[in-house]
């Protein structure tokens, strides 16, 4: 099992958004970024866990922990004419965005903001603290994993 951090604007989709879904499960739609993409597609598995992170807003951090419910696959936004993530150069037989299933697990007893893992050596690895790293999605390792954990 590999863990990771998936970035959301809790004003476009936040953690409340996926407590709200049904079956507290969606999927993560509208990732475009190549890299991101590469790990959604070869990657992520059925069974991982990743922190889910509240980005751009007031208080930026660690809100929860999501369950990975599937391995990637083509993003169907993609192919939807007139949604927000739709891309004209992306077809079934050729897609170019993946997407997971996603499903709520818990949240966190407190929000872990960016700040304060900016303040833990045992962190400064992390992609997320990384200066100019703008990834909405970055692996976890199982020590940062078990760090972050312990700070709630």
């Amino acid at each position: 099992m590999r863990h990771w951090l998936m970035k959301s604007e809790p004003s476009t989709f936040g953690l409340e958004h996926l407590k709200a879904s049904p079956n507290r499960s969606t999927l993560w739609d509208g990732v475009r970024n190549y890299q991101a993409r590469n790990m959604l597609r070869d990657d992520f598995k059925r069974g991982d866990l990743a922190f889910f992170y509240h980005s751009s807003c007031a208080e930026p951090g660690v809100v929860g922990i999501i369950q990975i419910l599937c391995a990637g696959y083509p993003d169907p936004t993609a192919f939807i004419r007139n949604h927000p993530h739709h891309d004209p150069k992306s077809s079934r037989a050729a897609p170019r965005w993946y997407t997971v299933d996603v499903k709520f697990k818990r949240e966190l007893k407190r929000i872990i903001g960016l700040a304060e893992l900016q303040n833990h050596a045992a962190l400064a690895a992390m992609p997320l603290l990384r200066r100019g790293n703008r990834l909405s999605i970055t692996p976890v390792s199982a020590a940062e994993w078990d760090y972050i954990l312990s700070l709630e």
